[in-house]
């Protein structure tokens, strides 16, 4: 599970829900669609690293993403462990989608960054 201590000096944007990174990114003229993001996408070296939460296999993964205006790129893919993903799956009624990480996911995230 180390493979996050590689990323850990990467500044980590907790707040991107998928919906927001193609918000800001792709679609809708680069600014938050809640309006809850404030800048706009000005180059290719204006860029995000985000967790996101994948439903669409058995397995739930967290997935560590990094994308700029060109797209994005994964950086890591965990699986969930069992309890965390049972829980998960749980909270968004067994769908299959992207999530964005909920409060338990972002605290075993940070624990395997930076423990």
């Amino acid at each position: 599970m180390g493979q996050l201590r590689n990323f850990k000096n990467l500044v980590i944007d907790w707040e991107m829900t998928p919906e927001d990174a193609v918000a800001i990114y792709l679609e809708w003229g680069n600014n938050g669609y809640r309006g809850g993001y404030q800048y706009a996408v000005r180059g290719k070296e204006d860029h995000s690293h985000y967790f996101v939460i994948n439903t669409w296999n058995d397995d739930p993964t967290a997935t560590l993403v990094y994308r700029n205006s060109d797209g994005a790129t994964d950086l890591a893919v965990l699986q969930l462990p069992e309890t965390l993903a049972s829980k998960f799956l749980k909270e968004v009624h067994h769908h299959k989608g992207i999530y964005p990480v909920n409060n338990d996911v972002r605290t075993w995230l940070e624990k395997e960054l930076y423990n």
